[in-house]
């Protein structure tokens, strides 16, 4: 039976602007989907949690699998809280919590109103990016904030989860520090058509190989 992928979020899936001359991610899902299967971007550069909300809005009538990839914007607009000074590592470490609730309470209610459409979804966590170091080490122990959130909606509604972290490994994977290549869109996409055709391997984490 034909089915039809919508991808939801930012410019991890809303890369065109990124890998110019190569296709972007959704072009790459529809290369690798079953020919009687569609796929439709509706993820916007630069949107936050708050706006997928709003794309739903757009979500055709025949949607039949929903892929979200979003929150990588709201954890870049915290990111001065990894600059700020801080008089205990206990005090700075309650400034990243305050910003993590923040966070959650934004992404448990835009899973709500995905979830509520009635179809089959998937969230995908936050990679960790490509900075050189020490900044990357850094990044990477502030993104894990946000990722706890995300796995915790997904676990808890028993959703699959792409877990970006595993599939985006390589330098390659970037066109910048914060972008999909189209290697690294490779990838992505890949998992996503193996869990939306159902022949992912396991039930609830679903990676692409790293190679």
């Amino acid at each position: 039976m034909p089915g039809h992928v919508v991808l939801l979020g930012d410019s991890i899936f809303d890369n065109a602007a990124y890998v110019p001359g190569g296709p972007d991610v959704v072009r790459q899902l529809r290369g690798a989907l079953p020919p009687d299967w569609q796929a439709t971007l509706l993820a916007v550069d630069g949107a936050v949690v708050d706006g997928v909300v709003r794309q739903l809005g757009r979500l055709p009538e025949d949607a039949s699998v929903l892929v979200v990839s979003a929150g990588g914007n709201d954890a870049l607009g915290e990111a001065h809280l990894l600059r700020q000074g801080a008089r205990t590592v206990g005090e700075g470490v309650g400034l990243l919590a305050t910003a993590q609730q923040d966070f959650a309470r934004r992404y448990e209610a835009m899973v709500e109103a995905v979830t509520a459409r009635g179809l089959p979804t998937a969230l995908c966590t936050i990679y960790d990016a490509n900075f050189p170091e020490p900044e990357g080490t850094v990044i990477r122990a502030g993104l894990a904030l946000f990722n706890d959130v995300i796995t915790r909606a997904a676990f808890a509604r028993g959703l699959p989860l792409v877990d970006l972290r595993l599939i985006c490994g390589r330098p390659e994977d970037y066109a910048n520090p914060i972008e999909p290549s189209v290697a690294g869109g490779a990838k992505i996409v890949a998992a996503i058509a193996a869990l939306a055709t159902g022949t992912a391997q396991g039930s609830l984490v679903i990676a692409a190989p790293r190679g």
